[in-house]
């Protein structure tokens, strides 16, 4: 399994994935096939946004905030296995309460447990430490013991049991944090 850079070329595996069900980090997957269908370029183009340039994000409650600059990368290993993305906000390691981690992945169910989300985010962190920043926070569900184990192989250590802004449910989480000035 390796992270490339979504491509054209790549997106009929990302398009049969979400035929077969997985949606993680597309909150419309049918708005996600059609841009697919109609603008796929357009559509490749909106997952490295590095600049923050894309509209603002509409939280669940309704309250819109500002995007973050971030990009995407997609896991493959001849097919399209999930995806990994970062965001942050330039200048500091910190995040504003409406984006609870740097780091988010997914791994389509029929891939997992093969070590893809460990390999993944093991790859993203060379990537991101090129962005100077000193560490990155992830967080997880309390029941999310995959994703926890996957963060703890990569160096991270558990910061805080928290509970989340009402605006993203309020639900108990725990915040990780891997060192990158290492």
């Amino acid at each position: 399994m390796e992270l490339v850079k979504p491509s054209v070329d790549r997106l009929e595996s990302l398009r049969e994935a979400l035929d077969r069900g997985w949606t993680s980090g597309y909150a419309d997957p049918d708005r996600a096939k059609q841009e697919l269908r109609d603008a796929p370029a357009e559509f490749v183009a909106k997952l490295d946004d590095r600049e923050g340039r894309r509209p603002p994000i509409t939280l669940p409650g309704g309250t819109t905030v500002p995007r973050l600059p971030g990009f995407e990368l997609w896991m493959w290993d001849g097919t399209f296995c999930g995806n990994i993305n970062f965001r942050w906000e330039p200048g500091t390691p910190r995040l504003p309460p409406t984006c609870l981690g740097h780091i988010g992945y997914s791994v389509v169910p029929w891939q997992r447990r093969r070590g893809y989300a460990t390999a993944a985010l093991g790859q993203m962190l060379p990537v991101v430490r090129e962005l100077g920043l000193p560490w990155v926070e992830l967080t997880t569900d309390l029941d999310n013991v995959a994703s926890q184990r996957v963060i703890l192989a990569n160096g991270g250590t558990l910061v805080e049991k928290f509970d989340r802004p009402q605006a993203l449910g309020g639900e108990p989480a725990l915040r990780f944090r891997i060192p990158l000035d290492l």
